[in-house]
């Protein structure tokens, strides 16, 4: 399946006409063909967009609600070429595919209601006649960059967001995922916005950084959003930095879940297993560690380890599993490298192991420690560390004891004990008797620490594309000191 660039609402190859080929995780077959942009074809983006800004910047809240409740219907309706599209270029199973777009519509319909929410307030003031207020404008081009994890829902956010506050996107897409992200920017074009509103560009990965740098110094890209690896994310934040740029980053984890010695064992066993294996743990907020209190460890890891070894694997296209191929055979390589290493340093193996190709059974880890690799290190499949604590304080070190901080959890029965827990944990998002992953869009979600800063969802992410200014009316006839 070829995918091309979109320009002024235009389906178009690169300008070079050069190509690059996304094969299957599983067969390693050709499943896509894209555009591969260069950067004459990132600057037309670019220009095409700010060109596009001046008008849509004007649009009114009418408008733009329309458009994005349009562009909901438009992702819901193509919810079987997503599902066929994820299931080839990134090995997600038909849950995962329509979690995404569940989760997509209703963030553009979510985003929609934001339309009358860009709201500023009057401030007193000490000048007799005056008026002082705050007013909130769109910045200008927003440059997104998402992964393929998360394809239709990072890709959602990254341009519902930036296009209710009146701002325009050129959306890089993952070299990953071609198809899947054309896929939305379709929905969105047949939604009505205008040519240049949304921009749409894919990249060979060996042209990526001369790409990006093109971007991120062109003038008019005012923000930039970036969802990605932490490694990646300090890339981007350096180089918007030298553009005096601000960001936003939503990047790794090593989410925990702590299993307080009064738990209900049944039910954080559930959460565990959901957060830990849904779409082969490629989630950022996925369960990579268990933190159990030592009194109920053992039982804990006997029921954890039953559960896990009943989900079946296999090649999603086919139907019927529950884990699917981590993203590349590379990726397969590294889990063995962090099973092997804890292994060999104590760690008991109670599920799962090596690899089959890129397909890896749901892997258990027991008496992790940190002297191992997995303690510290995001692993980004299906490989989760059980870590014994000695009470709730250490518990909350454990917790704590990570360069990450975006999603955690507490299972406890106390829930003014699980409370005290979850507020000192240092993390973007907690929640008490449910899973590490949790999402919707009315709630604000984000990082702290390694895992990155600013705030997607919720009323947060008005802040996060637009301009806060000062604006006074006062008389002309004023008296001034000289």
């Amino acid at each position: 399946m070829d995918t091309y660039l979109y320009i002024d609402n235009e389906e178009q190859a690169a300008g070079t006409g050069a190509t690059f080929e996304r094969r299957s995780p599983v067969s390693d077959q050709v499943v896509s063909r894209g555009a591969a942009a260069d950067v004459g074809d990132a600057l037309r983006a670019v220009e095409s967009a700010q060109a596009a800004f001046h008008t849509w910047k004007n649009s009114g809240p009418s408008t733009r609600r329309t458009m994005l409740l349009k562009a909901a219907d438009e992702i819901e309706a193509r919810a079987n070429d997503f599902v066929m599209a994820m299931a080839s270029e990134v090995g997600a199973n038909e849950l995962w595919s329509r979690f995404n777009v569940m989760l997509a519509a209703n963030l553009f319909r979510e985003a929609a209601g934001l339309a009358t929410q860009l709201q500023g307030e009057t401030i007193p003031t000490d000048k007799p006649g005056a008026l002082s207020m705050t007013i909130r404008q769109p910045v200008g081009v927003i440059l997104s960059i998402v992964p393929w994890n998360g394809p239709v829902v990072l890709a959602a956010r990254a341009i519902a967001y930036p296009l209710v506050c009146g701002n325009t996107v050129v959306f890089r897409a993952s070299e990953t995922s071609p198809r899947t992200h054309q896929l939305i920017v379709q929905a969105v074009h047949a939604a009505g916005f205008p040519a240049g509103v949304l921009n749409f560009l894919t990249n060979d990965p060996k042209d990526a950084a001369d790409v990006v740098d093109a971007l991120i110094a062109h003038p008019a890209v005012r923000r930039v959003n970036f969802t990605g690896s932490t490694h990646v994310g300090r890339i981007i934040a350096e180089k918007a930095g030298r553009q005096l740029k601000r960001c936003l980053l939503e990047l790794g984890d090593k989410s925990p879940l702590v299993v307080l010695d009064d738990a209900d064992l049944d039910g954080a066993v559930s959460a565990g297993i959901f957060g830990a294996f849904l779409y082969q743990g490629q989630i950022c907020m996925s369960t990579e560690r268990i933190i159990v209190a030592d009194s109920i460890a053992d039982q804990f890891v006997v029921k954890f380890a039953e559960r896990a070894k009943a989900l079946p694997a296999g090649d999603p296209s086919k139907g019927g599993c529950v884990l699917g191929p981590v993203i590349n055979q590379n990726a397969a390589l590294r889990l063995k490298a962090f099973i092997d290493d804890a292994v060999g340093k104590g760690a008991r193996l109670v599920a799962g192991g090596a690899p089959d190709g890129a397909i890896l059974q749901a892997t258990v880890l027991d008496h992790v420690t940190p002297d191992m690799r997995i303690y510290s290190e995001e692993t980004f499949g299906p490989v989760v560390s059980i870590i014994r604590a000695k009470n709730t304080e250490d518990a909350v070190r454990i917790a704590n004891d990570t360069e990450y901080g975006l999603s955690a959890a507490v299972f406890g029965a106390d829930v003014n004990r699980a409370i005290d827990v979850a507020l000192r944990i240092d993390t973007g998002s907690i929640h008490i008797n449910g899973a590490t992953v949790a999402n919707e869009a009315q709630a604000p979600y984000g990082g702290t620490k390694a895992s990155g800063f600013g705030r997607f969802d919720g009323r947060a992410v008005i802040d996060e594309f637009t301009e806060l200014k000062w604006l006074t009316i006062e008389s002309s006839r004023q008296m001034y000191p000289f």
